[in-house]
């Protein structure tokens, strides 16, 4: 076994969670503005201040005017489930899942809705056939896999001509990857992930497909009041114009604008991509010179830019079985937080063992470089027998 010795210098910001992600570079409280705090959201200035960051939100990542952008309750969580109970059971769907985010919408629309549905997977790892998909039915899918590292790598394969709706969770995916917003009627993410902001709150973006679907179906079901975006059959505009459902944390939504603000001042979202490319491509850079290591997303082409997945190499853990290695993990992880050197580094519970590091835009790439020989020691220390 290789012995690495201990690093002597670290990354300067050792935040590589997978969500709630690193904040800005030079994020500090006393940077947002607290004109909105301890003020009513429905104020004058509350909805104003709601409206810019929807504003920002439009401009930054390029949504078209035909679009609604709604802030809504319950992070990315909520925003897809506000979808998938209002929108589904008009006709057949069909669920894609290739990680753990998907299976939980498969649980939820089979079990839970009880919809008609085929179900599409694929292994931790790869992408199922997305152009033999049937798009006559309404298509659920994660854009981004948080917790596989797998990614659709465009939007070629969804047809102008579609009959059925395409509800995309892009929560690690917005402002990382392109988004073709034409072929997509509803999106939703939170601003948690790519950008760091606090948790509790998603976006909901509608197509004009998904608000003409809204105004003509009713569920069979009854809608909990948070889910409902509809009154005598019309879109309950006021939603996507700063009238949230419930009352928002203006903190979060001060945090998310500050966010949106350092983001347009480095250059919006081609910035934001050409990071996020740069920090993958720094770590792609020490896992093809380290061989104990290895991506778990096979083919680079729907390699994840934000969460990237890795496994350990076969020979590296040979002999060892699943709980093994998630010891291992665990011994990694704990290592090198005790160290300062990187926090929130163990894969998800549900995926394969190995490790997770989020390359997002607000990481920067000098710290994805100084990461690589902290791994390394923290394998080695790892792979010492107690």
């Amino acid at each position: 076994m290789t012995d690495f010795e201990r690093p002597a210098s670290k990354p300067v910001r050792p935040h590589f969670s997978s969500g709630p992600c690193a904040k800005p570079p030079g994020w500090a409280p006393e940077k947002l503005a607290t004109g909105s705090l301890g003020r009513s959201h429905r104020s004058k200035l509350g909805k104003a201040r709601i409206n810019h960051a929807v504003d920002l939100t439009r401009e930054i990542l390029g949504i078209p005017g035909t679009h609604r952008i709604g802030i809504v309750p319950g992070s990315d969580t909520g925003a897809v489930e506000m979808a998938l109970w209002s929108l589904l059971g008009a006709r057949k769907a069909t669920m894609v899942a290739w990680e753990s985010f998907g299976e939980g919408w498969v649980t939820d629309v089979v079990k839970q809705l009880k919809i008609e549905a085929d179900v599409v997977k694929a292994p931790y790892g790869t992408l199922p056939d997305l152009g033999a998909l049937d798009q006559s039915t309404d298509i659920v899918f994660t854009w981004n896999g948080t917790t596989s590292g797998v990614r659709v790598p465009n939007g070629a394969w969804i047809r102008d001509d579609r009959e059925g709706l395409t509800i995309a969770d892009a929560t690690s995916a917005c402002f990382a990857m392109d988004m073709p917003w034409d072929k997509l009627d509803v999106v939703t993410f939170s601003w948690q992930k790519v950008l760091g902001g606090e948790g509790a709150h998603g976006i909901l973006v509608l197509g004009p497909r998904a608000v003409e679907r809204l105004e003509s179906y009713t569920p069979a079901w009854p809608l909990p009041k948070i889910f409902r975006m509809t009154k005598g059959g019309k879109l309950i505009e006021g939603i996507f114009k700063g009238e949230t459902i419930n009352t928002p944390s203006m903190l979060a939504i001060e945090d998310y604008i500050h966010s949106l603000e350092w983001a347009k001042q480095i250059g919006g979202l081609t910035e934001l991509i050409a990071r996020a490319d740069a920090n993958a491509a720094a770590l792609d850079a020490w896992v093809q010179k380290t061989d104990w290591i290895d991506h778990l997303a096979a083919d680079p082409a729907s390699r994840s830019n934000t969460s990237v997945c890795l496994k350990f190499a076969p020979h590296a853990v040979e002999g060892l079985d699943e709980d093994a290695q998630l010891a291992l993990v665990k011994k990694i992880a704990g290592a090198l937080e005790l160290e300062d050197a990187a926090y929130d580094v163990a894969g998800y519970r549900d995926a394969p063992p190995g490790l997770r590091v989020w390359c997002g835009g607000t990481v920067d790439t000098a710290d994805i470089e100084a990461l690589g020989p902290w791994l390394d020691w923290a394998w080695s220390q790892a792979r010492i027998p107690a």
